[in-house]
């Protein structure tokens, strides 16, 4: 479970977003992050069980993802992200992809999954996967279920335009136009606390695990 004191923390961050501060910090900061390797550590185990294409051997330190910014061509200049990310890849040991991700930042928490701005060779492969065998994806990101959680499947970042190789008159055009392929489902300040959070967490990815292998299986 998360503690308080690491989403106080997240919240002075925001307040105090400058390396003077942070410097001083530094102790609460390890502390926080140890906090979330702790949670990562039990939700690998358990969503290993769920799906096994995530990797047991998965470290969990490398997959709680640095606060620090990349801030060389951003206008944003601050230097510390004011969350804490986890990257839980579906496939193999490398970060990003087909995956299951825990964001932990106060009031605005979430656990997503799917694959997130796919490079174009997976972009390709994922939307010949949608035109040949629609129907399957359809199954999953329309059941009623699926929509309760994480809503409209559709309603993410699409192209303006229709993608080269297919038609307007496509009648899944509205998944071929997709950039993305996820969902998220948003946490509360109190589920993120609870002492069940892991394993709360876990059963929502046991959720979006058919959209995974979906997607996984396009790209091979």
């Amino acid at each position: 479970m998360i503690k308080a004191q690491t989403l106080n923390f997240l919240k002075e961050l925001v307040d105090n977003n400058n390396r003077e501060w942070f410097q001083a910090n530094k102790e609460r900061y390890d502390k926080a992050r140890e906090n979330l390797i702790e949670l990562t550590t039990s939700l690998i185990s358990k969503v290993h069980q769920i799906d096994p294409g995530v990797s047991a051997d998965l470290d969990p330190k490398k997959s709680v993802m640095r606060i620090y910014r990349d801030i060389r061509f951003s206008n944003n200049k601050t230097p510390y992200k004011n969350n804490f990310g986890v990257s839980i890849p579906s496939h193999g040991l490398k970060l990003g992809g087909v995956e299951y991700y825990l964001q932990i930042q106060p009031g605005k928490s979430f656990i997503a999954g799917g694959y997130w701005m796919p490079e174009a060779e997976h972009l390709k492969a994922i939307r010949q996967e949608i035109d040949y065998n629609a129907a399957d994806l359809k199954k999953i990101v329309d059941n009623p279920g699926f929509v309760k959680l994480f809503g409209e499947f559709r309603k993410q970042e699409q192209l303006k335009t229709v993608p080269r190789d297919y038609s307007a008159d496509n009648e899944n055009i509205e998944l071929l136009k997709l950039k993305s392929f996820i969902v998220f489902h948003q946490l509360t300040d109190k589920e993120v606390q609870s002492a069940t959070a892991a394993e709360d967490i876990a059963g929502l990815c046991s959720k979006i695990y058919p959209l995974n292998v979906f997607l996984k299986n396009a790209i091979g």
